[in-house]
C-alpha cells in the first residue's frame, strides 16, 4: 500500500514540476497585502507571460533560418568587379548542368562518348578527336583508337571516372563498350554521381566567394562597416547560385530515379 502511494506521489510531483515557478509566484502574491482586483490581474498577466514564453520564442523563428540579404549592386560595383563575380559563379552552374547532360544519361549514347574529356599530357581533348566512334549494334559502342593508341590508358581512365557506369573491353586498339541496362542499381549509381558533381561545383562557387572576400579584407581604402556589408552580399550572391545548382540536382535526381 505504501509503495503504491509513493508511486502516485512521484507521478503527481512530475506533473506539477512545470507549474512550480507559477505556483511560487502565486505564493509570493498571497503573502503580499492585497489591494484589489488590479493586482490579481497583474499576477495573471505575469503567469500567462511565463507560460507563453516558449511560444514567443517559436514565433521569432527557429535556429538556422536564413536571413534575407538585400544586394545593393550600385554600391557593390564600387568595391568589386561584380560582373566578373557573377560570370564565374554562373559558369560553375552551367558546367554542372553540362556535365549532367553529358555524363548522367540513363541511356549512354555515342554522342555522350564523343564529347568525353580525355586528359593527355596535361591537355584535355574530346574522345572524338582521338578515336573513331561508332555503334556495332544498339547495345555496343565501338571506339577505334588506331590513330592514337598511346592514349588508350588515358581513355580507359576517363571512361571509368565518367560516372556513366561503362565497362569497356579492349581488343588491341579497339574498345568495345556495352551499354548497361537501366536497372534500379544503375539509377541509384547515377543519382549518387549527380550529388558528387553538385558538391564539386558548390565548393567551386564557395572558393570564388572566399577569394573575393579575402580581397575585400585586404582593401584598406574602405571602412570596416562597408567591407563587412560587401562580404555579406558576396556570400548572398554565392548562396543564390548554389540554390540554383541545388534545384538542378533535385530535378536530375528525380529524372534518374524515375520520380519525375
Amino acid at each position: 500500500m505504501l509503495a503504491k502511494t509513493g508511486v502516485h506521489l512521484r507521478a503527481l510531483s512530475t506533473r506539477l514540476t512545470p507549474l512550480r515557478p507559477v505556483l511560487s509566484t502565486f505564493s509570493q502574491y498571497q503573502q503580499q497585502p492585497q489591494t484589489g482586483a488590479g493586482e490579481a490581474a497583474l499576477w495573471l498577466q505575469q503567469a500567462r507571460g511565463y507560460a507563453k514564453g516558449k511560444d514567443r520564442k517559436k514565433e521569432k523563428g527557429g535556429k538556422g533560418k536564413p536571413v534575407k540579404v538585400d544586394i545593393n549592386e550600385q554600391q557593390l560595383r564600387e568595391l568589386i568587379n561584380l560582373d566578373s563575380l557573377n560570370a564565374q559563379m554562373e559558369k560553375s552552374v552551367l558546367q554542372m548542368k553540362d556535365d549532367f547532360i553529358k555524363n548522367l544519361s540513363l541511356r549512354s549514347t555515342s554522342g555522350s562518348i564523343d564529347s568525353l574529356r580525355i586528359k593527355v599530357d596535361g591537355a584535355e581533348h574530346e574522345l572524338q578527336e582521338l578515336a573513331q566512334i561508332s555503334r556495332k549494334n544498339p547495345k555496343t559502342i565501338v571506339v577505334n583508337m588506331i590513330a592514337f593508341p598511346q592514349t588508350i590508358p588515358d581513355v580507359l581512365r576517363a571512361i571509368e571516372k565518367s560516372g556513366m557506369n561503362l565497362n569497356p573491353q579492349q581488343d588491341g586498339t579497339t574498345l568495345f563498350i556495352p551499354i548497361p541496362k537501366v536497372t534500379k542499381e544503375h539509377r541509384e549509381h547515377l543519382s549518387k554521381n549527380a550529388k558528387a558533381l553538385f558538391i564539386k561545383y558548390r565548393d567551386a562557387i564557395r572558393d570564388i566567394q572566399n577569394t573575393q572576400i579575402r580581397k575585400l579584407k585586404k582593401q584598406t581604402d574602405i571602412g570596416k562597416d562597408d567591407a563587412f556589408a560587401a562580404q555579406t552580399q558576396v556570400a548572398a550572391i554565392a548562396d543564390k547560385y548554389i540554390a540554383e545548382a541545388d534545384k538542378l540536382l533535385v530535378s536530375k535526381q528525380k529524372e534518374l530515379l524515375g520520380d519525375a
